[in-house]
């Protein structure tokens, strides 16, 4: 990757439009591997890691993380295929060597199950607690329904219907508080506490953005001579994953992130977390007001780049996808929205398709998975197996 300075408060705050982009220099070396890292699962941190108590973050993520994760969560997930995405008018446009990482195809119709199944893992948890926007809720519910786990998913006010009933269908237990992302994860923790349940949050936990980071290794196993990944950023477990993944790499990678809510473009800008007024995107499953305590140092110090786009350019590049075929909710399209505004590269790129639970995908889930109980521990939709059936 493109070395970039580390951000510190003492840094003079760099100008925010619609991009950021880090000074060329050195970054820092990677952290040497923990010992026992390929098969010991990091130290619980994030709020309330285990059982509601916090942990600490002791040592620094590394690549060694991401590799252990992938062992970890073989068999679990199903791993991506990279697949070329664009009709041929935005094939010009963009640069025909823009590929898509197909995550809407992933068990449960997005990246989430690679982190979540990485901590309950690694954890051993048979009594889950989370906060999330859906996606991640719908993660640990098919992990837990095929481990016979219980689970509890908090979801704040504008959580997608169709994605609740579907967490519901696969066997969670859902519980709906006022607010946003900051009053949900408040009580997931307590939750946690009251019960002594395992906290796994959706991307502040080293367990889960070492997960995430398993996007970035089948990227670079596949596509060894990519130039630019272009990832959706929301909590930024996904981002720092694969920036993890890179490490050693030349590879750029580029955080993309909705306009309505940029917490890493602007904490960066600052040069120190800030935590942003309320905002809105149509892109639900990325929103939110301030960094994580984990992703954030890893994306301060290993990113590229950070762009942000328009919910109509969202929508747009969510249109594009639908026309190739590709079942894509406006969180999933965010990432070739960037790629798309960064325009036509002379190079290989690679735009992460994050998600894919439609209102469409998530209702005939939501039915399978009430019809048959043994749906539950399949890990998979309808839409998602039958758009990769046709396309293998």
């Amino acid at each position: 990757m493109t070395s970039a300075p580390a951000a510190s408060p003492a840094h003079a705050p760099r100008s925010l439009a619609s991009h950021v982009s880090h000074a060329p220099g050195r970054r820092p070396a990677p952290p040497a591997p923990r010992p026992g890292a390929a098969s010991t699962p990091s130290a619980p941190v994030g709020p309330a890691a285990a059982g509601g108590a916090a942990g600490a973050v002791r040592v620094p993520l590394g690549p060694a993380d991401v590799a252990a994760a992938a062992a970890r969560i073989a068999g679990h997930v199903r791993r991506t295929p990279l697949l070329p995405g664009l009709p041929a008018p935005e094939r010009r446009r963009v640069g025909w060597r823009l590929l898509l990482k197909a995550e809407h195809l992933q068990y449960g119709g997005s990246f989430k199950l690679r982190g979540a199944a990485n901590a309950v893992l690694a954890l051993g948890a048979r009594r889950i607690v989370t906060g999330s926007s859906g996606n991640h809720g719908i993660a640990l519910a098919r992990l837990a329904a095929s481990l016979g786990a219980e689970l509890t998913v908090v979801l704040a006010g504008g959580a997608h219907p169709a994605k609740i009933a579907l967490i519901r269908a696969l066997g969670g237990r859902t519980v709906g508080v006022p607010g946003g992302v900051a009053e949900r994860d408040a009580r997931a923790q307590a939750l946690a506490e009251e019960t002594g349940a395992v906290l796994v949050p959706s991307s502040d936990h080293e367990l889960v953005v070492a997960g995430q980071g398993t996007v970035g290794l089948e990227i670079l196993a596949e596509a060894p001579d990519v130039e630019t990944v272009y990832v959706p950023t929301g909590g930024g477990g996904l981002l720092a994953g694969v920036c993890l993944a890179a490490y050693g790499h030349p590879v750029r990678v580029v955080g993309v992130e909705p306009a309505g809510t940029p917490r890493y473009a602007r904490s960066l800008a600052a040069g120190h977390p800030v935590r942003l007024p309320p905002g809105d995107t149509v892109a639900d499953g990325l929103r939110g007001q301030q960094p994580g305590a984990v992703p954030y140092p890893i994306i301060r110090d290993r990113v590229d780049d950070l762009m942000t786009v328009s919910d109509a350019e969202v929508l747009a590049a969510a249109a594009l996808l639908r026309r190739r075929g590709f079942e894509a909710e406006p969180s999933g399209a965010v990432a070739l929205a960037g790629a798309i505004r960064a325009g036509r590269g002379t190079g290989r790129s690679v735009a992460v398709v994050s998600g894919g639970n439609t209102t469409a995908a998530l209702t005939a889930a939501a039915a399978a998975a009430a019809a048959s109980p043994s749906h539950r521990a399949t890990r998979t939709t309808h839409t998602a197996r039958s758009l990769f059936e046709e396309i293998s």
